[in-house]
């Protein structure tokens, strides 16, 4: 019942990697970075075992999907008809989208451009906002009082300079990554560039301290040899497009069934950057996850899936 079968389709254009597992409602899973259609395994397993098609693709830049080398191929415009050209490659009228990290962002854009296509939305640790004029990369760096020198995001919008310093060496790249909830410290460090720019890993200790056993991790490794970070890091550098695109949906309100999942930990996407959700998203389900740091749904699987199944009871799906 909770197999995961992979397929390739043709959607918006590009090649994309599919995971799925089960059948029943849709229900889409978007992840963000560094990460692929794997940081959903223990939710498409759950979710099948539920009743639910759950369908995790490696987004545009990952994996085993196309990862198109102009940033500009990178805007939400362009990844939200990805989602949207998903769904039309797999024959669905409309699925459940959740979404963590830059996928979460993904998702609460759906609810804007594709309203007949999303039945509910589902956001891990990336707060909607109401679309703005505002460049993303700078008005997160002064939200968290940083300069183009400490800041991740702007440190990343560099050609070439985040590829070498994570393809150095990949392994150690997701040791240090992928930590948990106790290693907040060593998180806000890759946030801060190190706090003198020398780079997201310099200095953060090289204690193999994951919440990932090594064998996860490998799955990881062996795809990240094969594409590089290059497609991941354009989703930075297409992030101050989308204040330049004409006929942007404004918002500010979404009129959708929605649940809001904040990890306390988090010390970049932090809880209180969805304090203004229920204003904007009218009965939206807000929860809070203790002890749990920016991986959630890899860090803290039963509880979200436990979140999840509870949230798509209560929505009276149709589940085939």
């Amino acid at each position: 019942m909770g197999e995961i079968v992979h397929r390739e389709v043709q959607a918006n254009g590009i090649r994309m990697h599919v995971a799925e597992a089960g059948s029943g409602f849709p229900v889409v899973f978007c992840h963000g970075f560094p990460e692929l259609w794997y940081s959903w395994r223990h939710q498409l397993r759950a979710l099948a075992e539920a009743g639910y098609r759950a369908i995790a693709p490696d987004m545009r830049g990952y994996g085993g999907t196309e990862a198109p080398e102009d940033p500009r191929q990178y805007t939400m415009k362009v990844l939200c008809a990805d989602m949207a050209g998903l769904l039309d490659a797999l024959g669905l009228e409309r699925a459940v989208f959740v979404g963590h990290d830059w996928g979460g962002a993904v998702v609460w854009q759906m609810g804007l451009r594709y309203p007949e296509r999303v039945a509910a939305i589902v956001g891990l640790n990336t707060p909607y906002a109401p679309p703005s004029n505002r460049r993303t990369t700078e008005a997160l760096r002064d939200y968290h009082g940083l300069t183009d020198e400490t800041f991740y995001m702007r440190y990343f919008l560099r050609p070439g300079v985040a590829e070498a310093e994570l393809e150095a060496d990949i392994e150690r790249t997701f040791h240090k990554m992928f930590m948990d909830w106790t290693r907040a410290e060593d998180f806000t460090t890759f946030m801060r560039v190190g706090g003198d720019g020398s780079g997201v890993l310099a200095r953060i200790p090289d204690d193999r301290r994951s919440f990932l056993s090594d064998e996860e991790i490998a799955v990881y490794v062996e795809a990240y040899r094969k594409t590089g970070f290059r497609g991941g890091l354009n989703w930075y550098r297409a992030a101050d497009l989308n204040a330049e695109e004409e006929g942007a949906p404004q918002g500010p309100q979404l009129h959708v069934p929605a649940m809001m999942i904040t990890a306390a930990n988090d010390t970049i996407l932090k809880p209180e950057m969805a304090a203004a959700m229920p204003a904007l998203i009218p009965g939206i389900r807000m929860e809070h996850l203790e002890r749990c740091g920016h991986w959630t749904q890899q860090e803290r699987p039963e509880e979200v899936n436990r979140l999840l199944l509870d949230f798509l009871a209560g929505l009276g799906l149709q589940q085939g």
